[in-house]
């Protein structure tokens, strides 16, 4: 009889979130999408950029895909700029997007809760198995794609985006950090995939949820929008990134950009949690609606947004697109300072400081008939610098073109000595120009003189 009631005690108790977990994680990893998405990962980034950097030509439209050849880093950091755009996104809606609702195509809800015996700790053990699987992801496109890159190409420096050169331990450092901070709006996703599994059930709506968000923001990223609003975005720390690489590192836009994506991960958290205990699992219909989703959903979203544009506004003192003149002709003059040095090396010339150089630029937008600021393709600027001993300055002419997030290319328009040919002959053969043409990065709150 002692037995029998020790048995019954023991099959009435509650599953800990442990013994969840890690049954929800081998459901999710025994999944065919699941493992073609693990392997993916960890083998294509590294196929892919051994390919490119072995090519003639490179997607010098990437930020720092115009250095694929010179450094095996510069793979890693295009692979990122890939993932933030169309991989992440996807991997949170098919992991994140669909751990909820397919319980509900299954119709596995009433046996899950037998078994398990607390809503609670189910939401805790799906929301945690997926989690597990995304940082699994991410870390085999970090991994792949830099061990990839360097066993391609080699352990080189890396020139960072305003033309400063890292050595190959700050370029590792900064990218396993550039990797990392992306890794909050890949959490933001996730918790909008959670949120949309959670109270559209089985529509597809919810497996399409990240990635739909995912591609408004990018749309949003392209409009010329306030700089308030443009960082209140969770997905403005996929690209913010890229100030890692600059000296000194423009922090700011980043740190803001990863507060508001965490935010943004808590709170889809949460109102996901609060859909799911709330749920009625005695019925079988009652698999989430539409107006739940927009009521409890959506809404407390678009009010969290509200009040991050208006906190942002508040705290940062850029105004407007955040791209001013003397911002663009600060970042194009410190950016030739630092690739004029590396052509002078390249070419075996004697060595000249940045502070030699005394590089200055003048710009202008629409050949000085518009007001010069805000992003476009008609930014002209003209760089002046001066050598030792040298009475004359030299000049050259570059055109830019401005992304509304801040990013620029420089594209050499003259002299042809200097920036007027892709390949410059040097004592070793011929190698690519560095100031041929360039990219380079407008610091949308910038605080510090450069």
């Amino acid at each position: 009889m002692t037995a029998i009631v020790a048995d019954a005690r023991v099959a009435g108790r509650r599953v800990s979130v442990a013994r969840g977990y890690r049954f929800e994680l081998v459901k999710l990893v025994s999944q065919w999408r699941i493992r073609l998405l693990v392997l993916a990962c960890w083998i294509a980034p590294a196929l892919f950029v051994a390919a490119v950097s072995q090519q003639s030509s490179l997607p010098v439209d990437t930020l720092f895909g115009r250095w694929m050849h010179a450094t095996g880093w510069a793979g890693s950091l295009v692979t990122l700029g890939f993932a933030g755009t169309w991989a992440l996104p996807l991997v949170t809606s098919v992991v994140a997007g669909d751990v909820f609702a397919s319980e509900d195509r299954l119709g596995t809800w009433r046996h899950l809760l037998v078994a398990i015996r607390s809503p609670r700790r189910i939401f805790a053990a799906k929301a945690l198995s997926s989690l597990t699987v995304i940082l699994l992801l991410v870390a085999g496109l970090a991994c792949s794609s830099a061990v990839g890159g360097v066993v391609a190409v080699g352990n080189q420096p890396l020139v960072g985006i305003d033309g400063h050169l890292l050595t190959p331990g700050d370029a590792a450092g900064k990218i396993l950090l550039a990797w990392v901070c992306v890794l909050a709006p890949t959490l933001a996703l996730a918790a909008i995939g959670l949120l949309g599994s959670v109270a559209l059930g089985r529509s597809p709506m919810g497996l399409l949820l990240p990635a739909l968000v995912a591609l408004a923001m990018q749309l949003a990223q392209m409009l010329p929008l306030p700089v308030a609003v443009r960082l209140a975005l969770p997905g403005y720390a996929f690209i913010a990134w890229n100030g890692l690489f600059t000296s000194p590192a423009q922090i700011g836009p980043l740190l803001i950009g990863i507060v508001v994506s965490l935010l943004w991960a808590v709170t889809a958290t949460a109102l996901a949690y609060l859909l799911f205990i709330r749920r009625d699992f005695t019925n079988p219909t009652d698999e989430g609606s539409g107006r739940r989703a927009v009521t409890v959903g959506a809404l407390p979203l678009a009010g969290l947004l509200a009040v991050t544009v208006g906190v942002v506004a508040a705290a940062t003192p850029a105004t407007g697109s955040g791209i001013a003149q003397e911002k663009v002709e600060r970042s194009v003059a410190t950016a030739f300072a630092h690739l004029y040095r590396l052509q002078t090396e390249q070419l075996n010339r004697p060595d000249v400081t940045e502070a030699q150089l005394k590089a200055t630029a003048s710009c202008n937008k629409g050949g000085g008939k518009l007001a010069a600021e805000g992003p476009g393709n008609d930014w002209r600027c003209v760089v002046s610098w001066h050598l030792p001993d040298v009475e004359a300055a030299g000049t050259a002419i570059y055109q830019l073109d401005v992304t509304p997030d801040g990013r620029f290319v420089a594209d050499g328009d003259g002299p042809k000595e200097v920036n007027g040919y892709f390949l410059v002959r040097t004592p070793i053969g011929d190698a690519p120009n560095p100031l041929w043409q360039f990219d380079g990065n407008v610091e949308l709150l910038h605080t510090t003189k450069g």
